[in-house]
């Protein structure tokens, strides 16, 4: 199954829409705090805040996805003053006195949790760097360069004194900082030295797709032995469907950077892989996680169907079907997106749902709180658009050139 003539701008515009006149918006609206700096992101069905406080990691986010917009899709000061009040709390109230980020902050910034989870480093590192893009402030350049090389510092041990596991009884390396470096060195590319660049690149593709994608299941596992080794134990055999496809299009994005045709053709095939697995026969929509061995999962939110992983399966399908024109991602596209427009888009009161049950039925009416903030859905947005986009253009100088 390949797009229709007209089907290709038809979808970006959906996309282009949905984010400019919808999402944009509404957390330009209901999510400043005017008093205090920073965002509110646990915002109702409407926009409406039911909690104050703020989580390093959305607020980081929420600065970048400002920053992004103003330096790849236009230069509104609207937008790169939302970002600089963010950065501004951040600077103020973020960081512990050995510059760890902390987790979360009443709504004056007071520290509410301790900087235990090395996420609010990444999403920092992330804000500062695209924030740097455009106010060529040497503060954000700084602040963006300290927090990646403290990453890097904490990568082997990331929680440090708050690892709750026993040492040395069933050691196991997880699958979310070997995923999100991949992204965030090319988010970081340009106040990086060159070399580091390139080793962090080619230990990113190494860890995510020689350790943790196990051929013999042709899936990623969410933990693995120290040395790559499959363990059978709950953790062992968790998938995380949301996190093994999202890192497929920032494998894709490496192999488009170093020209890696293979590479992106594996990552392709690995997203194809994933979905098929993950997907729910009976209600359609995306398993949030689930054992290799076909166990019952400890999670028990394992059959929820979550935003974030559904957006995120859209930009792979879209960035394997751009790069290799695989007619099943186009398929899977398309049968995605309308689940996803069904069930996640508030067509009525703006912005997305977050949590669904099993069966596609909102779970949960927020359209933010201490986990979903204006990251996933506006960067799944812009991405799909300009991807789509590009597909057009492709197609176009194909049909010229065959003419």
């Amino acid at each position: 199954m390949t797009p229709k003539k007209n089907d290709l701008k038809m979808y970006a515009d959906i996309y282009r829409s949905n984010l400019m006149d919808d999402v944009i918006p509404f957390w330009m609206t209901h999510s400043p705090d005017t008093e205090y700096g920073g965002f509110f992101t646990c915002l109702d069905k409407k926009g409406q805040v039911y909690d104050t406080d703020k989580f390093i990691w959305l607020q980081c986010r929420q600065v970048w996805t400002f920053s992004m917009l103003y330096n790849q899709l236009e230069p509104r000061q609207e937008w790169l003053d939302l970002a600089l009040q963010g950065a501004a709390f951040l600077i103020t109230n973020g960081r512990d006195s050995e510059g760890n980020w902390y987790f979360s902050l009443t709504r004056e910034g007071r520290p509410l949790v301790q900087p235990y989870n090395i996420f609010s480093d990444c999403f920092a590192a992330m804000a500062f760097g695209q924030l740097y893009k455009a106010t060529k402030n040497e503060t954000h350049k700084d602040i963006a360069l300290t927090t990646f090389h403290n990453i890097l510092a904490r990568k082997d041990n990331p929680k440090g004194a708050y690892n709750k596991a026993f040492p040395g009884t069933r050691p196991l390396q997880s699958f979310s900082l070997p995923m999100i470096l991949c992204n965030l060195v090319l988010e970081l590319e340009h106040v990086l030295d060159p070399a580091l660049v390139a080793s962090t690149i080619d230990e990113g593709i190494h860890s995510v797709m020689d350790i943790f994608y196990q051929p013999e299941f042709g899936l990623i596992l969410e933990n693995v032995t120290p040395d790559g080794k499959f363990s059978d134990s709950f953790e062992g055999r968790l998938i995380n469907p949301g996190h093994a496809i999202e890192a497929m299009w920032f494998i894709m994005d490496l192999g488009t950077r170093t020209g890696n045709t293979a590479l992106i053709e594996k990552a392709t095939e690995i997203t194809l892989k994933t979905l098929e697995y993950a997907w729910d026969p009976a209600y359609g929509g995306i398993f949030y996680f689930l054992d290799i061995k076909g166990h019952p999962p400890q999670q028990l939110e394992w059959d929820q169907k979550i935003w974030w992983v559904h957006v995120e399966t859209l930009i792979s399908l879209l960035k394997g079907y751009q790069h290799t024109g695989d007619p099943r991602c186009w398929h899977w596209f398309e049968k995605l997106h309308t689940y996803t427009w069904s069930h996640f888009v508030d067509h009525v009161n703006g912005e997305w749902y977050g949590y669904l049950n099993r069966r596609g039925e909102v779970l949960l009416p927020a359209k933010g709180g201490k986990w979903k903030g204006c990251f996933h859905v506006p960067r799944g947005l812009y991405q799909c658009w300009k991807t789509l986009q590009s597909i057009e253009t492709k197609n176009k100088d194909i049909a010229y050139q065959v003419n």
